[in-house]
């Protein structure tokens, strides 16, 4: 199975979930390019020294907190087993969908610039996932490229259905983008 906790003192947890919490009620009622590394330190009672001890810059702190967005829903929907699966893929289509909708509901308004830098960490958390499921196949097929379409198609059709505005039910959906990624991974089931 795969481990994706971190191993962290109990002290630099707290802190960094101070953090981060202080950060998604920011989201909620600033656009991000309006957030300060100082309006996240005074919401969350901490010195600009401790906030740096953790994150580089506010990017830093975006990229973790999508990151800890994915792999705790990663965790919870059991997705972090060792095979891929088209039941496991329809619940990956299904949490990319309903995250990346969160994400925009969460913001107070949704933004172009902030939509583009939550890409690439939802991306590269979907990509670790399928190619931790595809190196347990026992294919001799490369995994990155397939790994890479999947991750693109995924987050493709979860962009196209937050940003849809007549949609479907996220089942129907599902089901109807279901088969366009598969194609691409069932030769390592």
């Amino acid at each position: 199975m795969l481990v994706i906790e971190e191993k962290t003192d109990r002290r630099i947890k707290r802190t960094r979930n101070l953090i981060l919490d202080s950060f998604q009620e920011l989201l909620s009622e600033k656009m991000f390019e309006n957030i300060s590394v100082q309006d996240v330190t005074e919401r969350a009672d901490i010195n600009r020294g401790t906030f740096y001890a953790h994150f580089e810059d506010k990017y830093a702190l975006l990229d973790y907190w999508i990151g800890q967005l994915v792999r705790q829903e990663i965790e919870k929907r059991t997705l972090n087993c060792d095979y891929y699966s088209q039941e496991n893929l329809r619940s990956l289509i299904t949490m990319v969908c309903e995250l990346l909708s969160c994400t925009r509901q969460d913001c107070l308004q949704p933004q172009p610039q902030f939509e583009s830098l939550v890409e690439g960490p939802f991306k590269k958390q979907v990509f670790e996932l399928i190619s931790h499921w595809l190196d347990h196949s026992n294919s001799e097929i490369q995994v990155e490229i397939p790994a890479t379409v999947a991750t693109w198609a995924i987050y493709g059709l979860a962009a196209h259905y937050t940003h849809g505005k007549k949609r479907l039910d996220l089942e129907e959906f599902v089901d109807e983008a279901l088969p366009l990624v598969a194609v691409n991974l069932d030769r390592f089931a």
